[in-house]
């Protein structure tokens, strides 16, 4: 008899409790479920994103291997489109940015780069800035290529920078500056750097010198080599 009381009061307990808190418990465990399957949906959602733009991306290596730049143009256009969320995107208007100009296409070239500008992440961003700094001083556009170079970009890049405002000081005949940039550009790059002879040799067809660590830096490099 006791023990039907005792299961009872817990029965009448646990009526209390649930009258008290039932529905809010319903509505947690819909929304932790509702979640749940939301974030897998999501996760398979970027999978097939991911795997479709790659093949994409395949087409589009394909197009610039045969010198297609409209079809390259038209794959990109598709890639950037349709998964725009993924690296594929960026990749591609890189690379499709690279065969217009070597098309002479320089609008498309610019739009491409420009794309990656206002939808890539830093370091596509960076490397599309330069690239268009460049297509910039091809086109003699001096101060909007020094004004692209003089946004912010990440730390690892400023050896480039500092190269690439280089290369449009000397065409704006700004010998002194160029100087500056040049010794900036050596000053930023760590010995291993592939570019640092070229950067040297622009500094020397200027009248400009190699700092005394740096040179020390090259002839220890010379002599290892």
């Amino acid at each position: 008899m006791a023990y039907d009381l005792e299961e009872q009061e817990q029965i009448a307990t646990f009526k209390a409790f649930w009258a008290r808190f039932g529905n809010l418990i319903i509505w947690v465990l819909i929304i932790a479920l509702g979640s749940y399957a939301a974030y897998n949906f999501w996760n398979s959602h970027k999978r097939t994103q991911t795997v479709e733009a790659s093949a994409l991306y395949d087409e589009l290596q394909n197009a610039l291997i045969a010198n297609d730049n409209a079809k390259a143009q038209r794959i990109a256009g598709d890639i950037q489109k349709k998964y725009d969320g993924t690296a594929y995107a960026q990749m591609s208007a890189l690379a499709a940015a690279k065969t217009a100009f070597e098309a002479n296409d320089l609008k498309t070239a610019k739009a491409q780069l420009q794309w990656v500008v206002d939808n890539g992440n830093d370091e596509y961003k960076a490397i599309a800035r330069l690239r268009l700094a460049g297509v910039l001083l091809d086109e003699k556009s001096y101060d909007a290529a020094l004004k692209l170079l003089n946004e912010k970009f990440p730390a690892q890049f400023s050896a480039e920078v500092s190269d690439r405002k280089g290369d449009v000081l000397v065409a704006q005949n700004k010998i002194a500056e160029a100087r500056q940039a040049y010794v900036a550009a050596l000053a930023a790059m760590s010995k291993e750097n592939p570019g640092r002879q070229l950067v040297q040799v622009k500094l020397e067809a200027i009248g400009g010198t190699v700092p005394a660590d740096e040179a020390d830096k090259a002839d220890k490099n010379a002599a290892a080599a």
